[in-house]
């Protein structure tokens, strides 16, 4: 099973989309996802096909939130949907073989998510977080470790996570985590990387 380490995911960045995804693609982050939930369809294009020409060929995969169609236009390497979204089965008749990963917020939604056969699944949020208008109710690291026993795809955990609580969340056996806020609000976005990720690393 492949890790990721740190993913990131790119919404309302301080930093521009070009300078994130050279980075990310220099630091040899593995996913970059692109979540711009406010971004009309030609720009989210624009934005998509920017990005996907620099992490082209590069070991930093390119994921594209929610939309098949634009996932497809912009030949990303994976689609990400949420709960809400369209099944993995409906989205493959719009990107076809493309790798696709689905958020969960439950056990039992983890259960019914890998019916679907995902290349990963997304968990939490672990702890409190406003990064959605409607927060989803915390999970916490219990249920973290109990979706990780069984889970047979890599898990990524999210939700409210900082280098504060980042401990907590490896010691319940995680070796994917996004952190939006950490990663987007500020603009040493390498040296943040680079700290996660050594994190990750030293268990």
């Amino acid at each position: 099973m492949e890790n990721f380490g740190a993913y990131i995911i790119i919404t309302r960045p301080t930093l521009s989309y070009q300078t994130i995804a050279e980075q990310c693609v220099t630091l040899g982050v593995k996913m970059l996802q692109l979540r711009e939930k406010h971004l009309s369809d030609k720009e989210l294009i624009r934005v998509g096909k920017l990005i996907r020409s620099i992490t082209k060929g590069s070991q930093t995969s390119f994921v594209i939130n929610d939309r098949a169609d634009i996932a497809a236009i912009c030949e990303a390497d994976y689609l990400h949907l949420g709960q809400d979204d369209m099944t993995i089965a409906d989205a493959r008749r719009i990107v076809g073989d493309m790798r696709i990963g689905l958020s969960t917020h439950s056990v039992e939604q983890a259960q019914q998510a890998l019916l679907q056969m995902p290349d990963y699944i997304g968990f939490g949020p672990i702890y409190p977080t406003n990064a959605k208008a409607i927060p989803d109710k915390p999970v916490g690291t219990q249920q973290l470790e109990q979706v990780l026993s069984f889970a047979n795809v890599p898990v990524v955990a999210i939700g409210g996570i900082f280098p504060e609580n980042l401990q907590s969340v490896i010691d319940a056996g995680a070796k994917n985590v996004a952190l939006v806020r950490h990663f987007m609000q500020k603009t040493d976005f390498a040296n943040r990387v680079n700290q996660i990720n050594a994190q990750l690393n030293s268990k």
